[in-house]
């Protein structure tokens, strides 16, 4: 069995024991997903993110430990000639969000994820891909190169007829509304020229599609507090021998997320061409958007990128945590104020994969270096938008069940109370089912700049 992604940090896993049931086919992949020692803690009734489809279901099959049950069989021969097409397999993993839940809460850091991005790439070989999943894997670029597509999202919310009309041929949910990009995109202003360099503050901001095209106020407040916080600010670019060099950077999860190996690690690989030079010049990476960020540090590490790669994972943050490392070392020079009466708790909604990276520890931190400001964090829980996962029609209904489990209790039970939720799906949940306006830490940190 070729692969599509490199499974060779499990070479050695199960090996020499007895009891790993590695499966008889799929070399390193097979290892990898035979990590699982079944012990069924991701089908027990604990706290915290793993696993989303199982939680409101019920359906062992959803569970972490269900679908490597069905990966078993699929890779030991069980279900026939072209087993990643089987139906009941194909179920499971569809209804795996992605959510890296179970590398951090399974005992043996079954990377479910990942493995279902293989899945895909494998499935997809025998089978194409739909229309659906190659419109949303190329979102990014197109944005880019087609500007005109801003309206549609738009014009599509305000149409019944064009939301139908989507269901009915991209399977786009009717009921769903798409996020709407700004009328103005994130442009990176000229270099600041300073001495800080020499200061060792240089910092580099790594602005993913979504906060550009979609909330470029985001980058906007982070370059803000940043710059107030003494730190010299550059930005990514794609280098000009990269392919479309006029583009703008993309870490590429949308392809990953749809199974499209091979132009995930194009994107990457102009991401890493961008940012290496930066790396060795012991400048940081500093993200914004948790799922982009994650795919720095842990998916491009499967892409065959080589130690570029792993020198990039080590030098890139969020920017939560970024913040948090330099208060820690007593390098944060920032000053807060007290945003004005005190009132409810502000309720913060973690994204999967800040769980997943342990950065809601970073969130608690810097949350509590502006005065008076109290904050309450939402039990850690799945959205249930997953990037597009929520607004696909055969998902549209699980995807408000996943957000009925825990977060929209929580904000039912505080109207009034200011929401905080540094995801781009996350708020767009929250926006959409409990008419809220969630903000991220970065715009929430700009306000309070004394």
């Amino acid at each position: 069995m070729k692969t599509f992604l490199d499974w060779s940090a499990y070479k050695d896993s199960g090996m020499g024991d007895a009891y790993a049931d590695i499966p008889k086919t799929g070399g390193d992949f097979a290892k990898a997903v035979a990590v699982c020692i079944n012990s069924r803690q991701c089908e027990r009734e604990a706290k915290g993110v793993m696993c989303p489809s199982f939680r409101v279901s019920q359906n062992t099959n959803y569970s972490t430990g269900g679908r490597v049950r069905l990966l078993k069989a699929a890779l030991n021969g069980e279900m026939g000639d072209l087993p990643f097409t089987d139906p009941k397999l194909a179920e499971a993993m569809d209804l795996c969000l992605g959510c890296k839940g179970c590398k951090r809460e399974c005992e043996n850091k079954v990377d479910m994820a990942l493995i279902k991005m293989e899945y895909l790439a494998q499935r997809q070989a025998k089978t194409g891909i739909s229309l659906r999943s190659r419109i949303l894997a190329n979102f990014p670029v197109w944005l880019h190169r087609y500007p005109w597509l801003k309206s549609l999202p738009k014009l599509r919310n305000r149409s019944g007829l064009l939301a139908k009309l989507g269901e009915k041929f991209l399977d786009v949910s009717a009921r769903r509304q798409l996020p709407e990009p700004a009328s103005d995109t994130f442009s990176p202003p000229a270099p600041l020229l300073t001495d800080l360099a020499a200061q060792g503050k240089e910092v580099v901001l790594f602005i993913d599609t979504f906060s550009r095209h979609f909330e470029p106020e985001i980058p906007e407040a982070a370059l803000y507090v940043l710059t107030a916080a003494g730190y010299q600010v550059s930005f990514a670019e794609a280098t000009k021998n990269s392919a479309d060099a006029s583009r703008p950077l993309c870490c590429g999860r949308t392809f990953l997320a749809q199974g499209l190996i091979d132009e995930a690690r194009a994107e990457a690989q102009r991401v890493v061409d961008a940012l290496l030079p930066h790396v060795e010049a012991g400048r940081t990476i500093i993200g914004l958007e948790p799922s982009c960020l994650l795919s720095l540090r842990d998916e491009y590490l499967s892409l065959g990128l080589g130690e570029a790669a792993v020198k990039i994972s080590q030098h890139a943050f969020l920017f939560e945590e970024f913040l948090a490392r330099e208060h820690t070392a007593k390098r944060l020079n920032l000053s807060f104020r007290t945003l004005g009466p005190k009132t409810i708790p502000a309720l913060i909604h973690g994204h999967c994969h800040q769980n997943a990276l342990g950065a809601m520890k970073s969130m608690r931190k810097i949350l509590k270096l502006i005065p008076q400001f109290e904050f309450e964090i939402i039990e850690p829980s799945c959205c249930g938008m997953a990037g597009s996962f929520g607004i696909e029609a055969e998902h549209a209904e699980l995807s408000l069940d996943m957000a009925n489990q825990t977060l929209l209790p929580a904000l039912q039970a505080a109207p009034e109370a200011q929401v905080i939720s540094n995801g781009f799906s996350c708020r767009h949940q929250i926006r959409e089912t409990a008419q809220r306006q969630p903000k991220h830490l970065a715009v929430l940190l700009r306000e309070a700049l004394d």
